[in-house]
């Protein structure tokens, strides 16, 4: 029987007993006419690199019920992910280990596409290794998503029994324990220096205040028991499991939730850092330096970061120039935001009427896929709102994408429709539903013949990068005919190349949140809510808003190339699949994935 050990939440390595891998020695038996030797005992290196990976999937299901669950697993649906400290420590120390029996299987002898499943597995490993190095577990509370939002994994599962329910229930049972720890987490950071700046913590006391003072029949633990499928669950047990619920809720869930607001409102707020930026944390400018490596999956350094986010900044801004000199605008840069921003013509009164243009977007870009696109997704996508606890607090979409039995979603925010322009709508669902997000996922997770860690690896780089890419082909299919909606692609991209100048501004150097804030002003038409709430965010989440950008130019470039070497032998849709058909890549291993095609193609 195999042990294992911990690496992250989707990396797990079995540790193989060291004997099989010993095929060098003879062995003298008892019988003397019989000696094995290392040609009768030789290993299969593929068969036990996939052996390995199979081990190594199943741990990671064991021991992460949460992610078994969103992989359509239900072995474990009845258990809850441990969120201590102690668990942290010594999920980390064991990817050494796991490292060290990774390196034990020869790469050499593996086929190409193992060559391929061994790079991944070692890329994910060395990340989790380099991240050890920082306490992260210390900031991991943020208005963006935490304890504080645990009830919107329950709205995400699929319930198809009535044990799902019930299994639902118990995993809420043990929540309070994962409250409890993030109390213990949040006063030992407090006490060694690693907070959140105020900011974010005031978010998420806001958030806490929400839930605590709900009335009990509208409080978001109850959704997923008040409106629970009657054609699978009785209403005997429907009841049952929402007066047990109500309990539970106002025994146990509020009153620990309420111990961690007071904690976070007394003792926390006062007494954590007024900056904003993660350099100010103990050995906080190492961390952001590393933080800029993982997310982006380069060697690329804050400071060249920053400088290309500039240079994007012009390139974008001249572009938005010219669409201001096609719409005959009588006034300046600043004039022209100033009326998108202001002018009713660009907004809807209501979020029913916001919600039902994301809709009829969706479904007018979806016949159009074809002409850039050869393959697609096989799993379905929805468009629903964003969750009126947290909507105030988030930006303006995002996408959870499908699992066995579930779509993916494009979740949309409605909080404050007059400040949702109409032209973000093309651009906003081209990156978040269709071709962007859920093509990529679903592509991904839909992948025969690789092993399964493969299907949920995401590399923000490739994955954010591709959404970002997917931006811009709203133009090959015609969705951005409206010179307004066009100006709406190009604020988006500027947004992105903001990001790169004010997460490193803030995080690296002494930009503060007003220099951050400016920048969007002066240089983009997304509202004053929408720029703070984004800018917020890289406050709360430091390096991540860097991957977009970065993915996006390396996913250009590579097409660029393309269409340049290969001339008349060059198509787009091909171009597409080369880049979608391994899944999530680092930026390199794309690079060279790419160039092989080009190379392969051009010699066909």
């Amino acid at each position: 029987m195999r042990k294992y050990t911990y690496i992250d939440k989707y990396f797990f390595v079995p540790i193989i007993p060291l004997l099989i891998l010993i095929s060098c020695a003879s062995v003298e038996t008892q019988d003397s006419n019989l000696v094995v030797t290392d040609e009768s005992i030789k290993v299969d290196e593929n068969q036990l690199f996939l052996d390995y990976l199979d081990d190594d999937w199943e741990k990671s299901l064991s021991d992460n019920p949460l992610f078994a669950s969103y992989t359509g697993d239900k072995s474990s649906n009845d258990k809850i992910n441990s969120n201590s400290i102690d668990q942290f420590i010594k999920d980390k120390e064991s990817d050494k280990n796991s490292l060290y029996l990774l390196k034990q299987i020869d790469l050499s002898k593996l086929s190409k596409d193992n060559q391929l499943n061994y790079k991944l597995k070692e890329f994910g490993l060395r990340n989790s290794i380099n991240a050890a190095e920082f306490p992260t577990y210390y900031l991991r509370l943020n208005q963006r998503g935490g304890i504080q939002s645990f009830y919107e994994t329950g709205n995400r599962l699929v319930y198809t029994t009535t044990k799902d329910y019930f299994d639902w229930y118990k995993r809420l049972e043990q929540f309070v324990s994962n409250i409890n720890n993030s109390l213990a987490i949040s006063k030992k950071g407090l006490a060694s220096g690693h907070t959140q700046p105020r900011l974010v913590t005031r978010g998420v006391i806001a958030q806490l205040d929400a839930i605590i003072n709900s009335d009990i029949n509208s409080n978001p633990y109850l959704k997923v028991f008040k409106e629970a499928d009657e054609s699978i669950i009785n209403i005997e047990d429907k009841n049952k499991l929402i007066d047990d619920a109500i309990l539970l809720i106002e025994n146990e869930i509020n009153p620990a939730y309420k111990r961690l607001h007071d904690f976070l409102l007394n003792d926390y707020l006062p007494n954590s850092r007024e900056s904003i930026g993660i350099k100010d944390i103990p050995n906080g400018k190492k961390y952001y330096e590393y933080l800029a490596r993982y997310y982006t999956t380069t060697d690329l350094t804050p400071n060249e970061i920053h400088n290309i986010g500039l240079r994007e900044i012009e390139r974008i801004r001249s572009e938005m120039e010219q669409i201001i000199s096609e719409v005959e605008w009588d006034g300046d840069f600043l004039s022209f935001l100033n009326y998108l921003r202001t002018s009713p013509r660009f907004y809807y009164d209501n979020a029913e009427d916001l919600f039902d243009a994301y809709l009829i977007m969706s479904k007018t870009i979806d016949p159009l896929l074809p002409k850039i696109f050869k393959v697609f997704p096989r799993a379905p996508y929805g468009v629903i709102p964003i969750p009126d606890e947290t909507a105030p607090f988030t930006t303006t979409a995002y996408y959870n994408s499908p699992s066995p039995g579930r779509p993916g979603y494009f979740y949309a925010n409605l909080y404050k429709p007059e400040s949702r322009p109409k032209y973000e709508i093309p651009v906003l669902t081209v990156h978040e539903a269709v071709p962007g997000h859920h093509f990529q996922i679903s592509i991904a997770q839909e992948l025969e013949n690789v092993p399964k860690f493969r299907k949920y690896q995401g590399i923000t780089a490739f994955v954010e990068g591709w959404g970002l890419y997917s931006e811009e082909l709203g133009e090959f299919m015609g969705i951005y005919d409206d010179p307004y909606d066009k100006f709406g692609q190009l604020t988006y991209d500027m947004w992105r190349a903001i990001r790169l100048v004010v997460d490193t501004g803030m995080h690296y150097m002494d930009w503060t949140r007003e220099d951050a804030i400016n920048l969007f002003i002066e240089n983009s038409a997304k509202s004053k809510l929408d720029i703070e709430n984004e800018v917020d965010r890289y406050i709360a989440w430091p390096g991540q808003a860097l991957a977009y950008k970065i993915g996006q130019l390396k996913i250009l470039e590579l097409r660029n190339k393309a269409e340049r070497v290969l001339g008349d032998k060059y198509d787009i849709k091909d171009f597409h699949h080369e880049v979608l058909k391994r899944g999530s890549l680092p930026l390199e291993l794309l690079e060279f994935y790419i160039d092989e095609w080009i190379n392969e193609t051009l010699n066909s």
